[in-house]
């Protein structure tokens, strides 16, 4: 039997991005409830724990504090006293195959300073090459990343202008590889900075050299680690949220968002007893893939086909290793790199495959947090860049990889890595599918390895049944934590106050 409910919003959906439009439509005056299938809030951004082990199991670097810090202020409340974090002195540790180690310095003259010593590159041209990015970024963070690219209105502006007049700036035409070969004389700082197109699952070869506004975000901005790490982050947003009245339901599962005469008015749910269940609505906003709330929540609505048919993004697979010693060389942020970054990215993107050479980013939050591992150990996060789920031989892959890594590690660090795990449990592209509801296993939606990819993204609306809102790392302007609090932003800021 149904039971009935009457609630003014819900939100589908506890990760980050949800957990914003929630923070956002308590303080626009609705009566908010969030659900969600898992046990946890966070999607991507939670954590799991195994002998004494603490990892956060999604995202690792945490960029723009601010937009966080804007849930805090626009609800009335001090940030600090919610969660803390710093402003790192050192963006990551860079090791490559020829035996270069760097350090990328948060202040740019040291990190110039830096490449110069231990490369071949000019220190004038990172401050050159830097200085575009934060142009690019001036240029089009008003127009693709805090506004709809789906509202004429927000075509007549200042800023749009601004971006129309820049356009030629962009580099829109050439690959992110293409600019940075053109900016660097050393490969190795070519390497560099084409690998910030993985930081939303694309390839530096394909990406157009717009996406070379990123490295900007880190030296422009900051790089900040969150205390307790970044769980805290997720955390600290449901306590706000429940502050502010939001109700959260954990393991229950939306089964379809209910519609009449073109307009939503509620959500049925199964709880966790298979007992069904339906919120009444006046406003639904789905933090679900976009993919997965079109063929599952509106089975009868018709859906969009070719925005949902666009390439999905890389996926990863991720080794969680408690190590039983420590490593002085390596930091909070370490990346391994291949030798070969073609090689790579064409087995990723074009033979749907791992290389057997691999990148390897090695995140260790305990040199921040030593509670997250024992004493005189460290709680190692070992990720690998991997394609999407297309039902490769996952098992058989991973094995390998997992050899791959350790055999790179080994030779670069000059130990026996295998030997010091005392713990170890893994993700991979089907489970992330699985607790997350990304389809593939994608981790940033759909790939931005074309120069339409920003509008090729679903608008944060529905422009076929009133009151429905999207967001997350699906819809636009796309995933990472950044980017789906904007998404949350862009799509409740459609929704009139109560």
């Amino acid at each position: 039997m149904i039971q009935n409910q009457i609630q003014k919003g819900v939100v589908i959906g506890a990760g980050i991005a949800g957990i914003a439009s929630a923070v956002r439509l308590a303080n626009k005056g609705y009566q908010v409830t969030v659900l969600e299938a898992n046990e946890y809030p966070g999607g991507k951004l939670s954590q799991i724990e195994q002998n004494g082990y603490r990892f956060d199991a999604g995202p690792s670097l945490f960029t723009m504090p601010h937009y966080v810090d804007e849930l805090f202020k626009i609800s009335g409340k001090n940030p600090r006293d919610y969660f803390q974090y710093k402003k790192m002195d050192v963006l990551c540790n860079y090791f490559y195959e020829d035996g270069t180690r760097l350090h990328a310095y948060a202040d740019l003259d040291r990190f110039a300073q830096e490449v110069s010593q231990k490369t071949n590159e000019k220190p004038e041209n990172i401050h050159k090459f830097l200085a575009k990015s934060k142009e690019k970024y001036d240029l089009t963070a008003d127009v693709f990343l805090h506004n709809s690219l789906h509202k004429l209105s927000n075509y007549f502006t200042k800023s749009t202008a601004k971006g129309v007049l820049g356009f030629h700036k962009l580099d829109t035409l050439q690959s992110m590889h293409q600019v940075n070969q053109k900016s660097f004389e050393d490969e190795r700082m070519v390497q560099f900075f084409d690998r910030y197109a993985t930081y939303n699952g694309s390839d530096p070869y394909q990406t157009p050299g717009t996406m070379n506004i990123i490295p900007h975000l880190e030296f422009g901005i900051g790089a900040f680690f969150p205390e307790g790490g970044m769980y805290s982050i997720t955390l600290s947003l449901v306590k706000l949220a429940e502050d502010l009245g939001v109700k959260f339901k954990f393991g229950v599962r939306a089964q379809e968002i209910l519609t009449q005469e073109k307009q939503v008015h509620g959500v049925q749910y199964q709880d966790a007893q298979g007992k069904e269940h339906v919120i009444q609505a006046q406003i639904v906003v789905s933090n679900m893939d976009i993919v997965n709330t079109y063929q599952k929540l509106l089975p009868r609505l018709k859906a969009p086909q070719k925005i949902l048919k666009q390439t999905k993004s890389s996926s990863a697979v991720i080794f969680y290793w408690g190590i039983k010693r420590q490593f002085k060389e390596l930091d909070l942020h370490n990346i391994f790199f291949s030798k070969d970054y073609k090689t790579e990215f064409e087995y990723i993107f074009k033979k749907q495959s791992i290389c057997p050479d691999p990148t390897v980013y090695v995140n260790i939050s305990s040199k921040e947090s030593p509670q997250d591992a024992p004493e005189n150990a460290e709680n190692w996060f070992v990720m690998i860049n991997a394609p999407n789920n297309q039902g490769q031989d996952w098992d058989k892959l991973i094995a390998e990889t997992r050899q791959n890594v350790l055999q790179k590690m080994n030779r670069i660090l000059q130990t026996d890595i295998e030997p010091l795990i005392e713990a170890e449990m893994l993700l991979d592209p089907r489970s992330i599918e699985q607790k997350t509801a990304s389809v593939q296993g994608a981790l940033y939606g759909n790939s931005s390895n074309n120069r339409f990819a920003a509008f090729l993204r679903h608008a944060n609306f529905s422009s076929k049944i009133k009151n429905l809102y999207f967001c997350g790392g699906s819809v636009h302007p796309g995933g990472g934590i950044p980017l789906c609090l904007l998404s949350a932003k862009i799509a409740t800021d459609l929704v009139k106050n109560r």
